[in-house]
């Protein structure tokens, strides 16, 4: 497959930005409108009936998108048809691909669960608008200099109401990142993409997908039946709050799954900010929180470079400012995230959503602000065991108070019938 056109529409090819099984891109100006562009072009087949039901596929993927108008999700700009060449073009984006990420091994827990609660914010903005993307894989998420995630190609999504329909029994999408039902070939929603992130989050933070084959029949064999071990066998630096949120993404059942994304990236940014101060300390963990090979990454003392502003819903609520000068500690260590200005933090205060027995958002907020009392008993020091250490905590015990009472009662009844 050669591209060799200097023109596709009015955009003027400028050089090749990457090339895989089922089309080009390139970069391209705008002349028009005096911007760079990004544009995806696939050669259609000179059967008239094959390239006609193509062009609609591909063309399906520019209408998914492109109706999506949200911080997450790569934005479209036109589509059109050069000689035998369909095209779309889209914004350019300058950074590195999720996948290239994790190939440099495990990913830190703040950017992991970071990159994955946007991913799920931007996928929930889709599916509250019809559009489903069946293709959530690292190779499809765009990571910006500013840790900014982006979800890309649209080129299987389906949506309410398509001209091209999918049947049901084709499977569509990676293996590897498939959820039961696609590899089953059954009909798909959107939680089927809250599975799929739920293996690239699995991915992220073990170092290994949770499910693996000597063959493609066997992967996904092992998709449909195999359990996936909890991701803190493979890294003990994950806490227990993340197994259980990857053990819901990861439901063979879909009812059995986190039934919005919403909902996932809110467990997400709950177990983010809850992380130990540890977590965040590279050199407690042995893992770098910047990717080293981000050509694009602003220096660390670039105005900015480390401000995030990405929105996670509408219940944010809570905001923490750094300034730059203050002094390092195990919190905010200047080695972690080296600030020029002030990093701006935005987090939610919803409960965790997996659990429908207790709201641990109350005790997450003692761990985040202790009280006088909270700090009182965590720096009490430890006292010998004894009877005398024991009466306070005898005493204060309803049970022991109430057996103490008892016994107390007997002995001044058995002296008062010995005087007597």
């Amino acid at each position: 497959m050669i591209l060799d056109l200097s023109h596709l529409g009015r955009y003027r090819v400028l050089e090749e930005l990457g090339r895989g099984a089922m089309g080009v891109v390139h970069k391209a100006e705008d002349p028009s409108l005096g911007r760079v562009v990004a544009i995806k072009a696939v050669q259609l087949s000179s059967d008239a009936a094959d390239s006609a039901e193509y062009q609609a596929r591909f063309y399906q993927e520019a209408k998914a998108a492109g109706g999506l108008n949200h911080p997450g999700i790569i934005t479209i700009f036109d589509t059109g048809r050069e000689g035998n060449w369909a095209y779309i073009a889209m914004e350019l984006l300058e950074g590195i691909e999720l996948r290239d990420l994790m190939a440099q091994g495990r990913m830190p827990l703040p950017l992991a669960l970071d990159i994955a609660a946007q991913v799920a914010s931007a996928l929930d903005f889709a599916h509250e608008r019809g559009v489903v993307h069946r293709d959530i894989k690292p190779g499809n998420i765009m990571v910006l200099r500013d840790t900014h995630a982006k979800i890309m190609d649209f080129g299987i999504a389906r949506t309410r109401i398509s001209a091209v329909k999918t049947q049901v029994g084709m499977v569509m999408g990676s293996p590897k990142y498939m959820s039961p039902e696609q590899v089953a070939g059954r009909r798909v929603d959107h939680r089927s993409d809250i599975f799929s992130l739920g293996v690239v989050l699995f991915e992220m933070v073990a170092g290994m997908a949770p499910f693996s084959g000597k063959d493609v029949g066997d992967l996904m064999y092992a998709v449909v039946n195999s359990q996936q071990p909890r991701p803190s066998q493979l890294n003990p630096a994950v806490p227990e709050l993340l197994d259980l949120i990857v053990a819901k993404a990861l439901q063979k059942d879909p009812a059995a799954r986190y039934q919005s994304a919403r909902e996932f990236a809110a467990d997400l940014i709950t177990c983010r900010d809850a992380l130990p101060a540890a977590a965040l300390n590279p050199a407690t963990t042995g893992e770098s929180t910047q990717p080293q090979d981000m050509e694009s990454a602003p220096p660390h003392n670039a105005p900015g470079a480390n401000t995030r502003t990405q929105p996670f819903g509408e219940q944010a609520v809570h905001t923490a400012t750094i300034p730059a000068d203050a002094p390092a500690t195990a919190d905010h260590d200047a080695t972690t995230v080296p600030m020029a200005t002030e990093s701006t933090f935005t987090a939610t205060a919803a409960p965790l959503l997996f659990s429908r027995r207790f709201s641990s958002s109350r005790a997450l907020e003692r761990l985040r602000a202790p009280s006088e009392s909270d700090r009182k008993e965590l720096t009490a020091m430890a006292r010998a065991p004894g009877a005398l250490p024991r009466i306070p905590h005898l005493v204060t015990s309803p049970r022991r108070l109430v057996l103490i009472t008892m016994i107390g009662a007997a002995l001044i009844g058995a002296v008062l019938i010995a005087l007597n």
